[in-house]
């Protein structure tokens, strides 16, 4: 399906496909330059490298409600 099986108007139920990115803990108070701005990541913060190669901070509790981390191929 794609965006043209979508109702104009009307709510869908969708679910956003799995992508890897990566992500580190960050230990120190970094500015971000993302899309919207410059955004502050604080110590313990997540910092996420997007699909694109883009950066954005995101807060411990959200990322463990989103995340999963992946286990490493041996």
């Amino acid at each position: 399906m794609t965006v043209d099986d979508l109702d104009v108007g009307e709510w869908s139920a969708v679910r956003k496909l799995p992508v890897e990115v990566e992500a580190r803990r960050v230990d120190d108070r970094v500015e971000v330059d993302t899309r919207e701005g410059t955004v502050v990541a604080e110590p313990g913060d997540v910092l996420i490298r997007g699909v694109e190669g883009e950066l954005y901070p995101c807060d411990p509790d959200i990322f463990d409600a989103t995340y999963e981390v992946v286990e490493p191929d041996v």
